[in-house]
C-alpha cells in the first residue's frame, strides 16, 4: 500500500483529518483500518467501526477480545439514508463523547448503492468536512477500488484532503462536489397526484400520503411514517418559505416518492445533518425526515427548493 497523499491544499492547525482509504480485498482491508482502530485504543479514545454487512464481520473477528472496546455498527442499516449517517452516527458518535477526540471508520459507499443514492453519498462525504470542521476527529473512509465505479472513487479523491493507497488525479473540492450533488431531480414519468398546501389544506396533503402510500403496498408503519414525513415537510416549507407548497406522491422503484417544492431559499446544507441537543426545543424535524426515508434528496436554486424523500416499498 502507498503511503498517504497529501492534502491538495494545507489543512492549518485544523484538529480534524478525513482521509480515504482505497482498498482491494480483505488483506488491504483490515491493514488499513486495524491499525487506525488499534492506535485509537492504544491512547484511550472512543473509536467506533461502521461499516457494511461483510466488512463488519471481518473487523469484528479481526479485533478478537477488543472488540468491546469498539462501537461496531452496520453501515447498511445505519446509513441506508445517506443522509443519517452525520445526525445518526458521525456526529450523535462525536456528541456522545464530549471533548473527547473521537476516531471513526465510516463506509458509505458499497456495491449495490444504486445510482440514485450514490451523489447522496458524495454529498454526505463533502458534508463531514463542514460539520466537522475545527472539532477534534479522525474519521477514515474505505472505498473499495474493485467494485465501485470511476466517479465514485474520483468523488472519493475531491472529498477526502488525504488519500491511502491511491495517488491523486483529481484535486482536493469538497464545495464542488457539492455543487456537482445539486441536480433537479428526473420528472416522473406521466402524470402524477398533486396537490398545493396551505395552512388550510394541511390535512389534505397528510391525506394524499395515506392514500398513496396504501397504494404503494407500504406496511401500515411505513404509511405513518410517510404521513410524518410529507407533514413535516409541508410544514416546514409554508414556514420559512411562507408561500404555498406543491405537493407530489407517486410510486417509483419499488419506492413511495414524496415531493415538496415551494419558490423559497434553503442555504443551510447541515439543516437536518446536526443531531439537536437535547435541550433543543426546534430543529427536530427534518432529522427526523432523514432517519425515517431512505433517501432524502434536495435541490436549490435561486427561484426555490425541491425536497423528495424515498422510502422503500
Amino acid at each position: 500500500m502507498i503511503a498517504p497523499t497529501a492534502p491538495a491544499s494545507p489543512t492549518g492547525a485544523d484538529p480534524f483529518r478525513h482521509p480515504a482509504l482505497f482498498y482491494r480485498g480483505i488483506d488491504e482491508y483490515l491493514a488499513g483500518t486495524m491499525p487506525f482502530v488499534q492506535e485509537a485504543l492504544a491512547v484511550g479514545d472512543p473509536v467506533a467501526v461502521a461499516v457494511p454487512g461483510e466488512r463488519l464481520a471481518w473487523v469484528r473477528e479481526a479485533l478478537s477480545g477488543t472488540a468491546a472496546h469498539v462501537r461496531l455498527l452496520d453501515m447498511a442499516e445505519e446509513g441506508r439514508n445517506p443522509g443519517r449517517i452525520l445526525p445518526g452516527v458521525l456526529l450523535a458518535f462525536a456528541q456522545e463523547h464530549g471533548a473527547a477526540r473521537v476516531w471513526i471508520v465510516g463506509e458509505p459507499v458499497w456495491a449495490g448503492r444504486s445510482d440514485a443514492e450514490l451523489p447522496a453519498c458524495a454529498e454526505h462525504e463533502a458534508l463531514i468536512n463542514r460539520a466537522f470542521a475545527g472539532r477534534s476527529a479522525e474519521i477514515l473512509c474505505p472505498y473499495d477500488v474493485e467494485a465501485l465505479p470511476a466517479v465514485v472513487l474520483a468523488d472519493a479523491e475531491r472529498t477526502h484532503p488525504v488519500l491511502i493507497g491511491r495517488p491523486r488525479s483529481a484535486p482536493y473540492g469538497p464545495d464542488e462536489v457539492l455543487a456537482d450533488c445539486n441536480r433537479p431531480p428526473p420528472e416522473p414519468r406521466g402524470p402524477v397526484p398533486t396537490l398545493v398546501v396551505d395552512a388550510a389544506t394541511l390535512p389534505s396533503a397528510r391525506a394524499l400520503a395515506v392514500a398513496e402510500g396504501e397504494r404503494a403496498g407500504l406496511r401500515p408503519d411505513r404509511v405513518d411514517d410517510l404521513v410524518f414525513v410529507v407533514n413535516e415537510l409541508v410544514t416546514n416549507s409554508l414556514e420559512h418559505a411562507r408561500t404555498t407548497a406543491r405537493l407530489r406522491v407517486w410510486a417509483h422503484d419499488r419506492h413511495v416518492v414524496a415531493e415538496v417544492a415551494d419558490a423559497g431559499r434553503f442555504d443551510d446544507l447541515l439543516a437536518g445533518r446536526t443531531p439537536p441537543l437535547p435541550e433543543q426545543a426546534r430543529g427536530r424535524g427534518l432529522v427526523l425526515v432523514h432517519h425515517l426515508a431512505d433517501l432524502v434528496r434536495v435541490h436549490r436554486t435561486e427561484r426555490g427548493t425541491t425536497i423528495r424523500a424515498h422510502l422503500r416499498i
